[in-house]
């Protein structure tokens, strides 16, 4: 006598997608579900990602945390030591260190985290018309470049920080300074520049006179007014380079992350 089983295949991928132990113990797949969905900021300080480093040592000063924010745009970061995390000193870093400073943005993109999603930033929001978008629960990559940031920043203040390592909240203004004089790859150039439409003047240019410094000092005053124009001019255009390479990066990524993507469409199985 023999059987026949039209549907044993299926029947078995079936049985082992819903074993329980499989489910708790089997490889982790590797290949994303979905395709790259990459954040465009149009111009300077219009999309900030915001995030919180810690718990850390606790500093001299009774620090525990980190609040870092960082403009989509020119990779331009702001970052201030706290001793909790709470949403008034959220609300309070955005107001004074972003917007009294760069000006309204279009938006900001946080986690789900309570010091972030709360009456007292959807208020603020409203006040200064600003959307927030939040990132996906217990995915780092959602919030990338405020992740990449973070690890920057602490891996900045590990070399200036001194041996007992409690003096990290004084350090926090070095390490913005190296971060913000260094070029980033996405952008080929240094989050300064794009700001300030210049280049940094470092302490080694002061003490070995650079070709600009240089310059300027055999300059009339006529003639450096022709200079300061010639460098607006160039500031402008690199702008718009770094604006264009920005936007091919992000489309590099795309297309390597499509190329692995492996698109799941989830159904409902009753």
């Amino acid at each position: 006598m023999g059987y026949y089983w039209p549907t044993m295949v299926k029947d078995c991928i079936d049985y082992a997608k819903r074993c329980q132990a499989c489910q708790f113990h089997a490889n982790l797949i590797h290949q994303p579900p979905e395709s790259l969905h990459p954040t465009v900021a149009s111009w300077l300080f219009d999309a900030w990602g915001l995030d919180v480093v810690g718990p850390m040592t606790k500093s001299s000063g009774g620090h525990l945390y980190i609040l870092a924010a960082t403009d989509y745009f020119s990779k331009w970061a702001e970052a201030v030591p706290l001793k909790e995390v709470k949403k008034e000193n959220v609300a309070d870093f955005i107001r004074t260190n972003i917007i009294y400073r760069y000006g309204v943005l279009r938006y900001i993109i946080i986690d789900n985290g309570k010091p972030f999603c709360n009456s007292l930033i959807d208020k603020l929001c409203q006040k200064f018309s600003f959307k927030q978008r939040n990132s996906t629960m217990y995915y780092a990559a959602a919030n990338g470049l405020a992740e990449a940031f973070n690890k920057t920043l602490c891996s900045l203040l590990k070399k200036v920080v001194a041996k007992s390592k409690r003096d990290w909240h004084e350090r926090i203004g070095e390490a913005l300074w190296a971060y913000r004089t260094t070029v980033r790859t996405p952008t080929q150039s240094t989050p300064y520049t794009l700001v300030y439409g210049v280049e940094a003047v470092l302490p080694l240019e002061q003490q070995i006179p650079s070709l600009r410094i240089a310059i300027q000092e055999g300059l009339t005053e006529e003639e450096m007014l022709v200079y300061g124009w010639k460098n607006w001019k160039l500031s402008i255009k690199r702008d718009s380079k770094h604006n264009k390479g920005s936007s091919v990066t992000k489309l590099d990524c795309l297309r390597h992350s499509i190329r692995k993507c492996v698109r799941v469409l989830f159904k409902l199985v009753i």
